[in-house]
């Protein structure tokens, strides 16, 4: 039998969004240190269970965290559902262990929901996989409870069928804790290796028949399974291979694409100590690379025990909303740049410093964006194969303004200059209508 996917308009739909934002938040943020702390302070079930007692959130306010996200130009926001330490951040019914039995006791994403609702970003659930917390995930829990793995999967499909049918349209589900030949789990089978197999064939047909426009998304880091509509790259290009602990070698397979990367560049959960951002050009630049690799930009956010988004995040994703609203043509509703940017000597000197996307109608329409400084006044544009220009027109996205596009090697590249005093202050983008 086909496995069944995502509807292609859904498949599309994300395409076009190109950015999303991330959120983790949970009892870690309560610790300070990141999102993995049970794991790497080695908390017993018991102790770590009593952070709950704990957590009030008294500043959280959906709207404005969705509000944010609306300004930074985000189409969707995934947040936690479940990390790895099994506390539910929805009012579950299947576990007590879940974010309606605290102090806080109500369900923000309920209340991120009518917010997205209101201003037009749609909601996505980050899946763990993984739980230290279930009695029946761990094999010693498991002897303990005398509970089977085929509990825990009844409780996973239960939590993925309530995300399903309580909180409206579905961008996206993110599913995170797989990773059969990894050091984790190879390493602490204790606390990662799962007791038989996830059957995701199932898990995925139920997600697609409740919420067929949702994608899903396994961050497993290989060969997407039937099922899967987006390949995930996590702190990653498609195609750079740059992560330090090689995990994406896995070459593109699906059209669609995603990096998820976080603001920071350390943790995902909030982290009380770390105080160096990532500059909104860094983020920019991410952007305009993922975008023009096919991929999504998924920005992770990192909320403070209180509830709120730090005030460096919320102006690094303010920042990159003012340069989307100039240049947002170049990145929303595009697809996979084909473009070879060189210096005047044709060297590839230039890679890392300028990206390029085209517009998803193959309509002759190409961006090229200049990522920083380093880029000359003049460079040259080279076409792939079967494609040749008789005409070009070349502007400016963020004032509009033309610049000097000379036709070379009949018809084969183009000669484009871009002095500096009419550069972007953030990311230059170069509209180029080709025919």
């Amino acid at each position: 039998m086909t496995a069944r996917q995502a509807s292609s308009a859904a498949v599309e739909r994300f395409q076009d969004d190109r950015f999303g934002m991330f959120v983790h938040w949970g009892l870690y943020s309560l610790i300070g240190t990141n999102e993995w702390v049970m794991f790497h302070d080695r908390y017993s079930r018991h102790e770590y269970a009593q952070l709950a007692q704990r957590f009030d959130a008294p500043d959280f306010d959906a709207d404005a965290w969705v509000q944010l996200a609306a300004e930074a130009g985000q189409r969707y926001l995934t947040i936690t559902s479940r990390h790895h330490d099994g506390f539910s951040m929805y009012d579950t019914s299947l576990s007590e262990h879940k974010v309606t039995k605290t102090p806080f006791g109500r369900d923000p994403i309920a209340e991120l929901a009518e917010a997205g609702a209101r201003h037009g970003v749609r909601l996505g659930f980050f899946v763990s996989l993984v739980d230290w917390h279930h009695p029946a995930y761990r094999a010693h829990v498991r002897e303990v409870s005398g509970l089977a793995w085929s509990d825990y999967l009844g409780f996973l499909s239960g939590q993925v069928r309530e995300l399903c049918t309580q909180y409206g349209d579905i961008a996206q589900f993110w599913l995170d804790g797989y990773w059969p030949q990894e050091p984790h789990t190879t390493a602490f089978p204790n606390w990662f290796a799962p007791g038989g197999d996830f059957d995701f064939g199932e898990l995925y047909e139920l997600i697609h028949t409740l919420q067929p426009d949702a994608v899903v998304v396994n961050n497993h880091h290989a060969v997407p399974f039937p099922g899967e509509d987006v390949q995930e790259y996590e702190g990653d290009i498609a195609g750079e291979n740059t992560h330090p602990h090689g995990i994406n070698v896995t070459a593109p397979v699906l059209t669609a694409g995603e990096t998820c990367q976080t603001v920071t560049s350390t943790s995902y959960g909030f982290a009380r100590d770390v105080h160096e951002y990532r500059p909104a050009s860094e983020l920019a630049s991410l952007l305009a690379r993922a975008a023009g690799a096919g991929s999504n930009l998924l920005l992770n956010v990192g909320p403070t025990p209180e509830g709120t988004i730090p005030a460096p995040a919320a102006d690094r994703l303010t920042r990159l909303g003012a340069w989307l609203g100039r240049a947002g043509e170049g990145i929303y509703a595009t697809r996979a740049g084909v473009l070879r940017v060189a210096d005047k000597f044709g060297d590839n000197s230039l890679a890392g410093h300028v990206a390029s996307t085209r517009g998803k109608n193959d309509d002759g329409v190409h961006y090229i964006h200049l990522l920083d400084g380093s880029v000359p006044t003049s460079f040259v544009v080279d076409f792939p194969a079967g494609v040749n220009a008789s005409s070009v027109e070349a502007t400016l996205l963020h004032d509009g303004g033309e610049v000097r596009a000379e036709i070379r090697a009949d018809g084969d590249s183009l000669h484009v200059t871009v002095p500096a005093e009419r550069r972007d202050g953030l990311i230059t983008t170069v509209r180029l209508a080709v025919q």
